[in-house]
């Protein structure tokens, strides 16, 4: 979606805003945006996980890199931890987001803790908490965050854009599929 003006120009005005330049890592860029969407009709559960792979323009040997996937926009890698532990993500909601409109759930603190196995996640998820939100809010987190979502129980329209921001070069060679 970055490579559309209006969502490179949000991407932009993010980085500049006075309360993500604040918290947001100095250097760092916009590398994707998805559009995620709940409703009625679209509607779907993610079990407990943490994001662990990254969208890079193609596929190159990297001491540390690991599960190479190629989906229909492109390659994907696990980079090393080091890169990992440097991302943001910033979750935009176009809608409001209630207990019952399928919410991010989050369990605080656990990106301080590396990459977790599954079963260790699913065992985790006694900590977690609801991140609600009203339109035009937006939620920052790390990607190693340990997360899930339920499905939504009403009729209303969960939309958020979720956006990646990570350091403008990586190592050993990979680049973002976005600069």
């Amino acid at each position: 979606m970055l490579e559309q003006g209006w969502c490179a120009d949000l991407a932009g005005r993010l980085l500049r805003s006075d309360a993500l330049g604040a918290i947001m890592p100095a250097g760092h860029v916009a590398v994707q945006c998805t559009f995620f969407e709940k409703s009625d009709s679209v509607n779907w559960l993610v079990p407990v996980h943490q994001d662990l792979s990254i969208p890079v323009r193609g596929r190159c040997e990297v001491a540390g890199a690991s599960g190479w996937s190629r989906k229909q926009d492109g390659w994907y890698v696990q980079p090393p931890l080091a890169v990992l532990e440097q991302l943001v993500a910033v979750r935009v909601h176009l809608d409001s987001c209630g207990a019952d409109d399928g919410p991010l759930y989050v369990v605080p603190g656990s990106h301080r803790l590396g990459v977790i196995p599954a079963a260790a996640a699913a065992e985790m998820r006694g900590g977690e908490r609801a991140c609600l939100a009203a339109a035009g809010d937006a939620l920052l987190m790390r990607p190693l965050l340990l997360h899930r979502s339920s499905k939504s129980c009403g009729v209303s329209r969960r939309r958020v854009l979720h956006f990646l921001f990570g350091p403008a070069s990586l190592p050993g060679g990979l680049e973002w599929r976005a600069l």
